[in-house]
């Protein structure tokens, strides 16, 4: 491997947004820093099974569902 090209890699703790704290190795920051984070695990919807919403923008899911009104795909 030719020397000099890659990132410093170091240890570097984690806050997660309740509080805790874990100490791992990163490129990011220097030795001994602290990455503050907003989103995570314990608050992200997608790993929490938050609900989601459909936003209707501009009228296209009523657009939509008029253009496909009369198609039926189901058991009559």
């Amino acid at each position: 491997m030719k020397a000099g090209i890659h990132p410093d890699y170091h240890t570097i703790k984690v806050q997660m947004t309740d509080g805790t704290v874990f100490t791992t190795r990163s490129t990011w920051g220097k030795e001994g820093d602290t990455l503050a984070l907003d989103i995570d695990p314990t608050s992200h919807p997608a790993w929490i099974g938050g609900q989601g919403k459909m936003l209707d923008a501009g009228g296209q899911v009523a657009r939509f569902n008029k253009r496909f009104a009369g198609l039926s795909l189901g058991k009559k």
